[in-house]
């Protein structure tokens, strides 16, 4: 079983229902006892990051996504849920994140507003040739380039280069997936990336 974690600020019903097409079972929960008992996690998200780990905080997930993730479960933080993962975020200084992996989210800054903030719609992902991307199972048969759909403001910037698994151009070039172990994390939404998001869904059931 697959949790969807429900802190009340994602698109959760379209998240579940594709991971059900892509072969899996899921369910969506805000039950901290759900967590510890399912076989895998995925933790979608949209809105403010402060707002959120307040959330987290309220239904007492904090800890049992924590926990999962150290007892080796795969994880997938979607858009803000993978922000969520590090330390802290521009958007709500002074906020700590779930400290999961090292870095900081920031927001995209344009001189002369040259590019829209949000980014918002298709954009192509790069493989990152680093450690981090080989022991990736996530984008196996997927295509170098492919492009995904984004909708966010803020990016993630982590501390370890190692981690990063894809990254992404618009004005500069992003880190758009991450990966450590068990931990996977994009900043764009394979739920709505068609055929191509569903096939990194359909690998991460399998994983």
């Amino acid at each position: 079983m697959i949790a969807v974690i429900d802190y009340g600020m994602g698109n959760l019903r379209s998240v579940q229902k594709a991971l059900e097409v892509a072969g899996g079972k899921a369910k969506v929960t805000s039950n901290p006892k759900d967590i510890g008992k399912c076989d895998k996690i995925v933790f979608p998200g949209v809105g403010a990051f402060g707002e959120a780990m307040k959330e987290l905080k309220r239904l007492k997930l904090a800890g049992p996504i924590k926990d999962a993730i150290a007892a080796g479960k795969p994880f997938l933080g979607l858009c803000l849920g993978l922000q969520l993962l590090f330390e802290r975020s521009g958007e709500n200084p002074g906020v700590k994140g779930l400290c999961v992996l090292k870095g900081e989210s920031k927001r995209f800054k344009f001189k002369g507003n040259a590019l829209k903030v949000p980014h918002m719609g298709w954009n192509n992902i790069n493989k990152n040739s680093g450690a981090g991307a080989r022991g990736s199972k996530l984008l196996k048969g997927i295509p170098d380039g492919s492009y995904m759909y984004f909708v966010h403001s803020y990016y993630v910037k982590p501390e370890d280069k190692d981690v990063i698994l894809t990254t992404t151009g618009y004005g500069i070039d992003f880190v758009s997936g991450v990966c450590k172990g068990n931990i996977y994390g994009f900043q764009f939404h394979p739920e709505k990336s068609q055929g191509t998001g569903l096939a990194i869904l359909k690998n991460f059931v399998r994983v």
